[in-house]
């Protein structure tokens, strides 16, 4: 039974002006989710599955091909799946509407992995670095989890995860003795130069401590009834001319919570999220990068 990493990587990357998830940010040329599979690895990780778009298959298998010569901390050969999110896998009673493109979101996305995925499992963003420290962390707590009813996450601080050059959407938490109580999207917040931050949606301030996920996420197998369930559910519930609507995987957990058929555990890591939503971004993160590997967190060349 592996212990897997699962990367959302199918995502069009339309704020960013292009596939920022295969943008070479790193001094070597890396990618920012080679970052993280090299960190989940030295972490204790097994196995790595990607969430793709069909036609990025070759563009990865030339990117990161490369996987197939390392070697987990255990020794073992890392493995590694190519699972596709397209139209292919929504029910068969939803009709795609004419001028849709867009992926159905994060819980369609996960539940394309199912048939990767035989043990706990870690989920994240293909465009967001989240530090060494969090898979450390949440690989210890992966291997704990019981069969069913429970998950985990990293929660990071809104102030530390917000552009000056956009709005973000970030799934606010509320967390109570270290279990997430509640948690609710807010789709577009807004930091501004003085440090404060609104979501505009709602015309709300939001505290820069406030804690909120990334889309870090670990589960048994257990969570994909209730994924579909969750999915099918949204796609029913969706008017006939929804080009842009997408099932989100921090409301889906919500709902579990709200219902009682889930707790979750919040983790916290001493590093630093950071991640490319704007195109702006992409100097200071580059920077950043620059620095992680001057300092020996990183080697020279992640891909050695």
């Amino acid at each position: 039974m592996a212990v897997s990493l699962v990367i959302m990587a199918a995502g069009l990357g339309s704020r960013y002006g292009g596939s920022k998830q295969v943008d070479g940010i790193g001094p070597n040329g890396e990618i920012l989710m080679e970052y993280s599979i090299h960190d989940a690895l030295r972490a204790g990780f097994d196995k790595v599955v990607f969430i793709i778009k069909p036609e990025m298959r070759e563009m990865m298998d030339e990117l990161v091909g490369y996987l197939k010569e390392k070697k987990t901390a255990k020794g073992q050969p890392v493995q590694v799946a190519y699972v596709y999110q397209d139209y292919t896998s929504v029910p068969d009673f939803y009709h795609i509407p004419e001028g849709r493109t867009k992926p159905f979101g994060t819980v369609h996305a996960l539940l394309c992995a199912e048939s990767a995925v035989d043990g706990p499992f870690c989920v994240i963003n293909a465009d967001d670095y989240y530090g060494v420290d969090a898979y450390r962390t949440i690989y210890e707590e992966l291997v704990k989890l019981p069969a069913e009813g429970k998950g985990t996450m990293v929660g990071y601080l809104l102030k530390n995860t917000a552009s000056l050059h956009g709005t973000v959407s970030r799934g606010v938490c509320k967390v109570k003795d270290g279990k997430l109580d509640t948690i609710q999207e807010a789709l577009k917040v807004q930091l501004y130069p003085d440090g404060h931050l609104t979501d505009l949606d709602t015309d709300t301030d939001l505290a820069p401590d406030t804690v909120v996920s990334m889309n870090f996420w670990g589960f048994m197998p257990s969570i994909f009834p209730a994924l579909r369930t969750y999915f099918e559910n949204f796609l029913r519930g969706l008017p006939d001319d929804a080009v842009k609507a997408e099932c989100l995987l921090p409301l889906m957990v919500g709902e579990e919570l709200k219902a009682g058929r889930m707790t979750v555990s919040v983790l916290h890591s001493k590093d630093l999220w950071f991640g490319m939503t704007y195109r702006e971004d992409r100097g200071r993160v580059a920077e950043d990068l620059r620095r992680l590997h001057e300092s020996g967190v990183y080697p020279p060349s992640l891909r050695d």
